[in-house]
């Protein structure tokens, strides 16, 4: 098979790297790609939000598979603009990338099907929202409903910050995304991402993962995009994993299908594991980053051939196999990070690896031969183990040999894991 992989973050890199493994893959392009996806496939320079432009690529290139890795082209079309073109593509249509593009959407369905999630008001006037939040109390949970590049959602633990979160939508610090508001219950609990393929109609539960989202060690200061995840999550029983099929996932693929707009690709389930049980925070349409990298280093199957059967509507032919190891990754970020930081400054060195360990690039680039950072989160320092605390200790002893002076992370990731490993 030819393919054709988009993106050029951390989960593209771990993507190109497990699906470059494939003995079913003949010819591996990236657009734009990254110095490390580079290793495994040939650099294209295509603009992605070129669609007719990636369509024309795919043709003249005989691609058999493109795997979209970001959201933006997923909701933005790429996908319909292939398939208008018989072009086989792993990603939803723009139709059914609505479950991330608008939190609104999603939180619709869940009402329509009986989906537990947190309950919700959907408001495009501040002072509407406000008179809400000032009627519900706090904690509450303020969400931009478009993609705000995870940075659209505020928990907000007292009535003002919840005030200013929903000034800054509408003052548009979010830009469009922030045009309606969804203003939602907050949930107690421990949060965990689920994934599933679909291929419209069939499910395969694949993995699950826990993410960091605040940049401070013990869950302190703002929220990124991620700054490290493990897999598996040990709060996703055996219990929980079958209800969250059949409680959220299979509700979903039944309801977007009866909708008219049956979902391809992959379900990155955002849950809160209640007293009550499993609840859907969001989804997302993709897989997660840094969540990816970790389930990548654990996957024993022919990626893919899972991801082409899940394009293809073979998904009920195929079986996804897992190590029982435990995959731990640390996001190392540029210092000012989520907020403002130096782009272009030296990683002047990146330690060898050994098996079960992996750097995934995540906003690199070469210049001048010499490897920079160009972007928030920028290396992924990924390692395996028997246990959390294990895959902890290997991937810090990497991180402590990577030089690069403007870099930093957390050194907490898989806390919660642990201290349950040690009681």
């Amino acid at each position: 098979m030819k393919v054709l992989l988009i993106g050029s973050g951390g989960r593209e890199h771990a993507l190109a790297w497990k699906l470059a493994l494939s003995p079913k893959l003949t010819k591996f392009y990236a657009a734009p790609g990254n110095p490390g996806i580079a290793e495994h496939a040939d650099p294209v320079a295509l603009d992605i939000d070129d669609h007719p432009a990636v369509a024309s690529f795919c043709l003249e290139n005989q691609i058999d598979l493109v795997v979209v890795g970001p959201e933006a082209p997923l909701v933005a079309g790429l996908a319909d603009v292939l398939r208008a073109e018989d072009i086989a593509v792993f990603g939803p249509s723009a139709a059914a990338a609505q479950l991330e593009g608008s939190k609104g959407f999603t939180k619709d369905l869940c009402a329509r099907y009986g989906i537990p999630t947190g309950a919700y008001r959907r408001f495009s006037d501040a002072a509407e929202a406000k008179a809400y939040v000032r009627e519900q109390g706090a904690p509450i949970v303020v969400k931009a409903d478009g993609l705000a590049a995870g940075k659209g959602v505020t928990v907000a633990m007292t009535l003002d910050e919840a005030l200013a979160a929903i000034d800054d939508c509408f003052d548009g610090a979010f830009g469009s995304a922030g045009a309606e508001v969804v203003v939602e219950a907050y949930l107690d609990g421990e949060e965990a991402s689920f994934f599933c393929l679909s291929d419209g109609k069939t499910a395969l539960a694949l993995a699950t993962a826990q993410d960091h989202k605040r940049v401070g060690d013990g869950d302190t200061g703002p929220n990124t995009g991620g700054m490290g995840a493990y897999s598996p999550a040990p709060v996703m029983t055996p219990e929980m994993v079958s209800r969250t099929m059949t409680e959220i996932i299979e509700p979903t693929i039944r309801g977007m299908a009866d909708s008219g707009y049956p979902f391809t690709g992959v379900f990155f389930a955002g849950l809160m594991i209640t007293a009550k049980g499993p609840e859907l925070i969001e989804y997302n349409v993709r897989f997660g980053d840094p969540e990816c990298q970790v389930l990548m280093m654990r996957l024993k199957s022919d990626l893919l051939e899972l991801l082409h059967a899940a394009a293809t509507g073979t998904l009920d032919r195929v079986a996804a196999e897992w190590s029982d190891e435990v995959a731990l990754t640390v996001v190392m970020a540029s210092k000012g990070y989520p907020g403002s930081y130096d782009k272009g400054t030296p990683i002047a060195r990146l330690p060898q690896t050994s098996d079960g360990e992996k750097i995934f690039h995540a906003g690199t680039a070469l210049k001048d031969g010499a490897l920079v950072a160009t972007g928030g989160r920028v290396l992924n320092v990924t390692a395996t183990g028997r246990t959390v605390a294990e895959a902890k200790a290997r991937a810090y002893a990497l991180v402590d040999q990577v030089k690069w002076e403007n870099g930093f992370c957390r050194r907490d990731i898989g806390w919660r894991a642990v201290a349950r490993e040690q009681n």
